[in-house]
């Protein structure tokens, strides 16, 4: 299945007739985003950037930002170090920030290629709509979610998701309509 996606993807890349496309990959967690990324990575030999590396760092995490829709995520951060690059054409690095130990890890060096992917939750918040040349949207029915996300994060962490994730994310989808924003929708199956 992910085969086709990757080939249906390819061929809208083609399509569009661009010397660089840079292409965000947002959906609901567990649908499959960075797996598709790393695929298309493999496969185009692109720039992959990670959403997840720009969440909240402590001193960010006011009631303020919690009630923002999309607002758990650092996009002022991932403008200084990633948009602002990538419209100027140049390459780029940023430290991502770790969720678990609340603290950044090493840098990252990004070559800028011909294809650049954003990928994961918030990627497609209306603050980057004028850097996209392509928007991909990644569903996942809800059982089926939770099934991945307790095989990926383990049971101790799923009822954080169910009570947290998960909801600030269908806010943010809600709130700024992604999934009818985006030009490519996939449920992936694997």
């Amino acid at each position: 299945m992910i085969q086709k996606t990757i080939e249906k993807i390819e061929n809208k890349i083609q399509d569009l007739h661009l010397e660089r496309c840079i292409i965000a990959i947002d959906g609901r967690c567990a649908s499959g985003k960075s797996t598709l990324s790393n695929e298309l990575s493999r496969r185009l030999a692109c720039s992959v950037v990670h959403m997840d590396d720009f969440f909240l760092q402590p001193h960010q995490r006011t009631h303020q930002r919690w009630i923002e829709a999309g607002g758990n995520v650092d996009y002022e951060r991932f403008l200084a170090e990633v948009i602002y690059p990538i419209k100027n054409g140049r390459d780029f690095s940023y430290r991502p920030f770790e969720c678990h130990s609340l603290t950044f890890s090493d840098e990252i060096k990004v070559d800028l290629k011909d294809v650049v992917i954003i990928e994961g939750a918030y990627s497609c918040h209306p603050m980057f709509d004028d850097l996209y040349d392509l928007k991909i949207f990644l569903d996942v029915d809800s059982d089926e979610q939770l099934d991945r996300i307790e095989k990926r994060n383990g049971k101790n962490q799923l009822s954080e998701f169910i009570n947290k994730w998960i909801p600030l994310e269908e806010k943010y989808f809600e709130e700024f309509g992604i999934k009818e924003k985006c030009e490519l929708y996939f449920k992936l199956r694997f």
